[in-house]
């Protein structure tokens, strides 16, 4: 085991979930300020209206790309499983 195999590991480990996390977060942003963007230009100030479309666009995102999501997790873990005995020295 050496330093570079486990800062590769780490790396491939931490990108997988910044790439899953974007994916579930930047659409619901988007949305949100397109919600915003709307408020401001209405006047509305209820803070509640931006939930639910936000949470449908979570919904529709999770269902879309859940499948692929689930993919690239379970590749991740098959990596990381498999690599148990080089990180433990066996």
């Amino acid at each position: 085991m050496t330093p570079q195999f486990v800062l590769d590991l780490f790396g491939e480990a931490f990108w997988t979930v910044v790439m899953l996390v974007s994916m579930i977060v930047l659409p619901s942003l988007l949305m949100g300020l397109v919600i915003a963007t709307f408020q401001a230009a209405t006047q509305i100030n209820e803070q509640t209206l931006s939930f639910l479309p936000r949470l449908l666009v979570i919904i529709f995102v999770i269902m879309i790309m859940g499948p692929w999501m689930v993919t690239k997790l379970t590749d991740v873990f098959r990596l990381i499983f498999a690599s148990i005995p080089i990180v433990i020295g066996l």
